[in-house]
């Protein structure tokens, strides 16, 4: 009997079953395993009744079932367990097949994991697969990377399973060699934590400093999406805040203020640090989750430490509503200008041709981020593909004037109320640092020669001219090495 599987998916969590169910809406056959095999009959007997989809009790009967060139996806935990599950698909693959991670893996692990397979004669593919379990339903922003030669053969279904928008472009585009692939979910992560942050401090000066019900933010987050700040996150802000509990209270208010991480956030803060790229608001994203975490030190804190109210008497509530509006549309801004700064840094670095243009759109559908605002993004790089810095684009230039007085009267009313804002706050403090011709990085510079004779350049000598000063007259001329890490 002919094998009848286009491609195999190894891992039965949520996020595998939905796409094994989205990929049989497309007309894909797919072989569905698992490492406890009972899920396998299980899946069959309910979620997958009456589909395509076969079932494999060992990795030997899956990939039997395949068609060649043999597909085989893996949904697992990052790590260790996609090392694992390589090294026992390897035995049982050909020349040309391919192994694909649609996992949140590390793209260091990624580049590694190329390289490691293609020496057998296989190829491989690491995508970030974005979209939570309604986006693996029914479409996802699929980011795949790796080995080139294999997207030709998993295009049709990557694409055809995928988020659509703009009358049918799929949110899916081949994005580069390596860990090209989970190198921008990672960083779309990143950005995802930014949005969050951002989100919730505007929340935040509405709940404390203005004294708002959950109702009453409803339905401005709900007029916010209909603008420039629409947005699925925005969106889901808004249903969040009128969904109530079984005593018909709002039960956003009694979930407790200590938020979680999986680490991505985390990594893209990590590799910004080596690049030497200033992504402050995915940091301050990062730390105010940590900060949460504290939870029981915050409680003592708060019988101790004194500070203002910060309950707000501003003279038009509404208008200042705006400028929490305006705070969170320039800092997202910000957001994705960083953002987009480490992947052109990584892009020089890994020698890969990323298109910014091309992950905007695929960042436009099914994804968490996906926005409205992206669109504006995509025309800044399609119209300026050498784009150096977003803020730099007409429409960004604009849009952050417009937004700047609002901004920072959000911020200076926060700070004078104690209310922190460190995203909102970072962003601007960024942006500030951006448009400054001179900052005082000179003193750092005279520091830095004083104690450690780091050398120096001059305002009136050329760049890359290294200087040193005897400052007490007791040390030596003899400068250290410059270098920068």
């Amino acid at each position: 009997m002919q094998p009848e599987g286009d491609i195999a998916l190894i891992g039965l969590a949520v996020m595998g079953q939905n796409l094994i169910l989205n990929m049989n809406d497309h007309g894909f056959t797919v072989v569905a395993y698992n490492r406890t095999v009972e899920k396998v009959d299980e899946f069959l007997a309910k979620e997958a009744k009456g589909t395509k989809v076969q079932g494999a009790h060992s990795i030997a009967e899956m990939v039997s079932k395949l068609k060649r060139p043999r597909r085989v996806m893996m949904l697992v935990k990052a790590g260790k367990p996609v090392d694992d599950f390589i090294q026992q698909l390897m035995p049982h693959l050909e020349p040309g097949d391919i192994i694909i991670d649609g996992g949140n893996s590390l793209f260091g692990d990624t580049n590694r994991r190329v390289k490691e397979v293609e020496a057998k004669g296989l190829l491989y593919i690491g995508t970030g697969v974005s979209g939570g379990e309604e986006g693996a339903r029914k479409g996802p922003s699929i980011m795949p990377g790796g080995s080139a030669a294999a997207w030709p053969h998993v295009k049709a279904i990557f694409q055809g399973i995928s988020a659509k928008v703009d009358g049918g472009v799929p949110c899916c585009d081949w994005v580069g060699d390596g860990g090209a692939g989970h190198y921008v979910k990672m960083v779309h992560n990143g950005i995802e934590y930014g949005d969050m942050q951002l989100i919730c401090e505007a929340y935040n000066l509405m709940r404390d400093g203005l004294g708002m019900t959950a109702d009453e933010m409803h339905e401005v987050f709900a007029e916010w999406n209909t603008g420039v700040l629409d947005s699925y996150l925005v969106e889901i802000t808004r249903d969040i805040l009128a969904f109530k509990d079984k005593d018909k209270a709002p039960l956003v208010d009694k979930i407790l203020d200590t938020a979680g991480q999986k680490g991505t956030g985390k990594w893209t803060v990590i590799d910004s640090m080596e690049m030497g790229i200033p992504i402050t608001l995915i940091s301050e994203a990062v730390y105010a989750r940590c900060v949460s975490a504290l939870k029981d030190e915050r409680v003592a804190a708060s019988k101790v430490l004194v500070g203002p109210s910060p309950k707000l008497n501003v003279p038009d509530r509404k208008k200042f509503i705006e400028s929490i509006r305006d705070a969170l549309y320039a800092s997202k801004i910000i957001s994705y200008a960083q953002g987009y700064m480490l992947m052109r840094a990584a892009a020089k670095e890994n020698s890969w041709k990323l298109n910014y243009g091309g992950i905007a759109l695929m960042w436009r559908g099914g994804c968490i981020i996906r926005s409205r605002f992206l669109g504006k993004i995509k025309e800044a790089y399609d119209t300026n593909p050498n784009l150096t810095n977003l803020l730099l684009d007409p429409y960004f230039t604009d849009a952050i004037d417009k937004a700047q007085t609002g901004w920072r009267d959000a911020i200076a009313t926060a700070v004078r109320a104690g209310i922190p804002v460190p995203a909102f706050g970072t962003a601007l403090a960024f942006y500030d640092g951006y448009r400054t011709a001179r900052l005082p990085a000179n003193l750092l510079q005279a520091q830095r020669d004083y104690f450690g004779a780091h050398t120096y350049e001059r305002t009136d000598s050329p760049r890359g001219e290294f200087h040193h000063t005897n400052w007490t007259g007791r040390g030596g001329d003899v400068a250290s090495s410059t270098y920068n890490v």
